[in-house]
């Protein structure tokens, strides 16, 4: 068989029997419990970087509120706008009475340093009950992911505010990471 050469810059194509290389074949059902493993895989984080879990394990008490120059969060205001705003996702998700927070005053902490040790205990805590609720719910197989949330606006579904929750977490696990890095408290 001779292979067509694609113009410079384009992607060659080689022809296959899809079947013949991709033999299994899944019912809806296989299909869906398939997507919402991934999207709980994709929440927890970890396959592709650390998970925000590993990310808050250990980190060194009296570094919650450092803020080295150029830096504009400390953890514990990455901690908490982490909390907060998984935690409005998921009220906004399933809550018909949800009331809309005000962006950003509602979605960040006032001060760079949690009140005390216990506060932040408490708030990875909250934040991995608020984990677990969602993935929970991505798990109930009740949960339609695709229909619009009936107080939302057109195209809020539940898939999208999982994949919004997912992106939110990886983005700012990774600060926590670099933040760790910086202060010289990551061992990963």
């Amino acid at each position: 068989m001779e292979i067509e050469q694609p113009p410079l810059g384009f992607r060659t194509v080689i022809p296959c029997d899809l079947d013949r290389h991709f033999s299994i074949r899944l019912s809806m059902a296989d299909n869906d419990a398939s997507l919402r493993d991934n999207l709980v895989q994709l929440l927890r984080g970890g396959n592709a970087h650390v998970d925000v879990l590993s990310a808050l394990k250990d980190f060194p008490p009296k570094l919650f509120g450092a803020k080295p120059q150029s830096v504009p969060h400390s953890a514990w205001e990455l901690l908490e706008h982490m909390r907060i705003a998984l935690r409005d996702l998921w009220e906004f998700s399933t809550n018909d009475a949800y009331v809309e927070k005000k962006w950003p005053d509602d979605y960040w902490p006032k001060t760079a340093e949690p009140p005390s040790n216990e506060a932040w205990q408490n708030s990875v805590r909250a934040l991995k009950e608020d984990l677990e609720a969602f993935e929970d719910l991505i798990k109930n197989p009740d949960s339609n992911l695709y229909a619009q949330i009936p107080w939302g606006k057109k195209d809020q579904t539940l898939l999208r505010e999982f994949l919004l929750a997912a992106d939110h977490n990886s983005y700012h696990t990774g600060e926590l990471v670099f933040l760790r890095r910086i202060l010289g408290a990551w061992k990963g």
